[in-house]
């Protein structure tokens, strides 16, 4: 049996044929030319999952069921894009729509849920009951599993990890408007900007000798100028190591979770970047010693397609 993901993005509607272990068999993408009214995108969505069946030489008896990956404020349980920021859906109800189209058992979950699933049926969290995603981007994303399912709470719009407040006197504001957001420290923005506060005082670090100029710095020639032992660097990452181990401390504290994983580009990092957090989270935690592991997460840019697709399988 296969089941088949769609990852749903601004710019692209990625879609994966994938079989029972979370293996991805085959992709198509297209674009998803995000100024179209929803229904038509959601017709895109369906032909790229024909395609999949169709490419792959199957019939739809042998898919059992199509899992989306969508940005915005989802209503799971009906199916119902509520609002996205980047694509014209305003209360549509995906599975009506779809099965127009298709007709398959539909399943529906925000982006950053997806994530969280795939690492949790077949990657980093595998096994554990209880598991925490966090997604360390542009900003910073997350999702809680409890007793083997998505939490979900009394209103939409749960799991927004990266803005639990880490350090409200701070004065740091995040792009929500709140101040001292988890997000304000530690997303790959919130990276390049504190480098580039410091580089204006002092011009002596690899950071602009790897970025070539300061426009061009980017999280990751931060993280190896770290690498290499350079001062302003090693005060930023340091600056994220205290504040990560600080936001998963008071999400060990509340859910008690087996496991917690740290995606995005930086889980590239493996070790190298949950080694430090660790070691500052078990100086911080409360009561009965240290048993929560945090590891890198491992599927990357899979996720979404592997995740969806597996929504029907939690």
């Amino acid at each position: 049996m296969y089941y088949i993901g769609i990852d749903l993005g601004g710019t692209t509607i990625k879609g994966g044929l994938v079989d029972e272990n979370g293996k991805i068999i085959k992709t198509v993408v297209e674009k998803t030319l995000a100024h179209r009214k929803g229904e038509e995108i959601i017709e895109s969505i369906a032909k790229v999952a024909l395609t999949l069946i169709e490419k792959h030489g199957i019939s739809i008896n042998d898919v059992h069921s199509i899992g989306i990956g969508a940005p915005g404020l989802i209503d799971s349980e009906n199916k119902i894009i509520v609002t996205s920021s980047n694509i014209n859906f305003d209360n549509i109800n995906v599975e009506k729509k779809m099965q127009k189209h298709i007709n398959l058992p539909i399943f529906l979950e925000n982006d950053a849920n997806c994530a969280c699933i795939a690492e949790y049926v077949c990657g980093s969290m595998r096994g554990y009951e209880n598991a925490i995603m966090l997604t360390i981007g542009t900003g910073v994303g997350g999702s809680v599993i409890l007793n083997g399912k998505i939490a979900k709470g009394s209103f939409l719009g749960e799991g927004e990890l990266g803005h639990i407040i880490v350090d409200y006197s701070s004065g740091k504001v995040c792009g929500c408007g709140q101040t001292g957001c988890l997000e304000a420290f530690c997303s790959a923005t919130s990276i390049i900007k504190y480098a580039k506060e410091l580089l204006e005082k002092n011009k002596d670090s690899k950071i602009l000798e790897l970025a070539s100029n300061i426009d061009n710095i980017d999280a990751k020639a931060v993280f190896d100028a770290y690498d290499m032992g350079d001062e302003i660097a090693t005060k930023v990452i340091d600056r994220f190591n205290n504040y990560l181990a600080i936001g998963i401390v008071n999400l060990i504290n509340i859910f008690r979770p087996g496991i917690i994983s740290i995606g995005g580009a930086a889980s590239a990092r493996g070790d190298k970047l949950t080694d430090p957090i660790n070691e500052k989270a078990q100086k911080m935690i409360y009561g009965n010693g240290f048993k929560t592991k945090i590891v890198p997460a491992i599927l990357g840019n899979d996720a979404g397609i592997i995740g969806a697709a597996m929504i029907a399988r939690l």
